[in-house]
């Protein structure tokens, strides 16, 4: 009967410690997150489970569970570079995540003209690479009428670092295609979605704006597993699983 007491002892105790070091390491080396919008397309898709390194750039309140207030402004910080990829806090509400790309750091000049970003008067490099489309774009009933779905431009872009990654771009005009200058503030970084015209964003001063690093989350890494999302609601559910993208490097 003793023995059998121990065995469960030795259970929970080693029950306690486990799962001490995985809230540890969840909360100050890597937390995963899912993607549930299309705004990093073709980069990033509906249904990739990725992992955060939470000590990329520091910590901040932001970077811990719930967001606690027990750190003040940003400890071990190291500056992201223009061209990663990272998830921050919603400065509006302090609450809400969301993944954009760094396109402008402190101090820089910003502007987006006929859909194509200057950094410091100087137009970014883009080369087309292809077409992107989706048949799930609209929704069956408009199909039905008729509508098609729009095929969007690939574009390799290539930032002043060198760093060039894949964007979508469409080629009606949106709002956020023609803008004035945004002068990044100290301590901010202006975010942009690679899907540019389905992508709220620093370019949407009201909604999102400048990010200030404290709102950092952490630099967006590697995709560990991936859903079909299409694909789900059929029985066989190892079909929906992208296996190609599993353990994929965020870049």
């Amino acid at each position: 009967m003793s023995k059998n007491i121990k065995k469960k002892d030795n259970f929970f105790v080693s029950f306690f410690w486990i799962l001490i070091i995985a809230l540890i390491f969840r909360a100050f080396v890597f937390q995963s997150y899912n993607i549930p919008s299309g705004s990093m397309l073709k980069n990033l898709l509906v249904g990739d489970y990725i992992f955060v390194s939470k000590f990329a750039y520091g910590y901040s309140k932001n970077s811990l569970p719930f967001s606690l207030p027990i750190i003040p402004g940003r400890v071990f910080s190291s500056s992201p570079k223009r061209g990663d990829v990272v998830v921050f806090k919603l400065p509006s509400d302090g609450r809400t995540d969301y993944i954009k790309r760094v396109i402008g750091l402190p101090g820089d000049k910003i502007q987006i003209i006929n859909g194509e970003v200057y950094i410091n008067n100087v137009k970014l490099v883009y080369k087309k690479i292809g077409t992107f489309a989706d048949n799930n774009l609209i929704n069956r009933k408009d199909r039905s009428r008729g509508c098609k779905n729009e095929e969007l431009e690939i574009l390799m872009e290539t930032l002043p670092n060198g760093k060039s990654y894949e964007i979508l771009n469409s080629n009606i005009q949106s709002y956020a295609d023609n803008t004035g200058v945004y002068n990044v503030p100290e301590n901010h970084f202006f975010m942009m979605g690679d899907n540019r015209d389905n992508s709220q964003d620093s370019r949407y001063l009201k909604s999102v704006g400048f990010v200030p690093f404290d709102n950092l989350v952490g630099r967006a890494e590697l995709i560990f597993f991936s859903w079909n999302w299409k694909k789900i609601s059929k029985p066989n559910c190892v079909t929906s699983v992208e296996w190609s993208r599993i353990f994929q490097r965020i870049k």
